[in-house]
This record gives C-alpha cells, sequence and structure tokens, in this order.
C-alpha cells in the first residue's frame, strides 16, 4: 500500500471537497437523523458558495488526505477569528475530520490528529479543540485517548433539529 500525503486545498478543489463532504456527514449521520434535516443540513452547509467562502477564510485552513491520487478524508482547521467559539488567540480548532466509509479503521484520523497537533504546535497554541456530538460515542471515545477533556457545550442545529455537541480540549 502506497504512503499518504496531507496537502492544503485551494480554490480548485471546492467541487471535490463539496462532494466529500456531503458523503462522510451522510455516512456519519444519516442514520440518526430524519432525511429531511439530513439535506436541509446538507443544502446549508455544504453548497459551492459557502465552501467557497470558507476556502477564502485566512484563519481555516483545508487539506485532503490522500494516497494514489485518491480523496481519503479532509480536515478543516481553524484558528483566531475563523473558530466557531471565541476560543483566544492561543487555540487550534478541529472543526471537521472525515474520512470516507472505504477507508476507515486504517490510521488515516490519527494521521489527521496528529498533524493538527503539529499544526497548533508550530503557531505556539497552547490548546486544540473540537466539537462533538453528544451521542457520536465511537468519536467521543478516540478523543478520549488523545487526551481531550469535555469543558462546554453549544448547540448545533440539524435542519429543524437543535442538537448538543460537546466541546472537548487538550493542552498541549
Amino acid at each position: 500500500m502506497s504512503a499518504t500525503t496531507i496537502r492544503e486545498l485551494t480554490l480548485a478543489d471546492v467541487a471535490e471537497l463539496q462532494a466529500i463532504s456531503v458523503e462522510t456527514f451522510s455516512d456519519t449521520f444519516a442514520a440518526q437523523n430524519t432525511k429531511e434535516n439530513l439535506e436541509a443540513f446538507l443544502q446549508s452547509a455544504y453548497n459551492v458558495p459557502k465552501l467557497t467562502a470558507e476556502l477564502q477564510q485566512p484563519d481555516s485552513h483545508f487539506y485532503f488526505i490522500e494516497r494514489d491520487g485518491k480523496v481519503l478524508g479532509y480536515l478543516k482547521l481553524n484558528v483566531g477569528a475563523d473558530q466557531s467559539e471565541k476560543m483566544g488567540t492561543d487555540s487550534l480548532e478541529v472543526e471537521r475530520i472525515y474520512i470516507r466509509p472505504a477507508y476507515k479503521h486504517q490510521g488515516l484520523g490519527s494521521q489527521f490528529m496528529t498533524f493538527a497537533i503539529e499544526q497548533a504546535k508550530a503557531a505556539h497554541k497552547t490548546q486544540i479543540w473540537l466539537g462533538v456530538w453528544e451521542h457520536n460515542e465511537p468519536a467521543k471515545a478516540v478523543y478520549h485517548k488523545w487526551g481531550f477533556e469535555r469543558f462546554s457545550q453549544h448547540a448545533f442545529v440539524m435542519g429543524t433539529d437543535r442538537q448538543t455537541d460537546f466541546l472537548m480540549k487538550k493542552k498541549l
């Protein structure tokens, strides 16, 4: 098996970003949400103009993990004012970390988390944080293994359903 590479996205990647965003979010959350709420969220969060605007934010960075020219997953990191919560200048947010279904359980998420921690350290951040759906037990377990601890929560709206994300952080 070939090695993987992680590369930062450009505007030229927006179509592939949209495709993988819809695919991986649906794979992760379709079974626990109504079709209507899922569709409303996907259309609102992952349309090309919105993703284009996100790609142009100076303190948000998207990355693909690839092998043999195939995109296996993606990561979105935020710092400064582009964080989804006011966490200050000493924090880096992992806003999205998704792996395509066919490539799960191959260590790709761990590669992304290692990369995110390296990015935070290189930028002299003192903590890294993320939000995770309160009912996503597998993800919460993985984040605990990485040393993340719950410190708060915020609302996440999926269509007409107001859900709760736990906020977790790790000191660096």
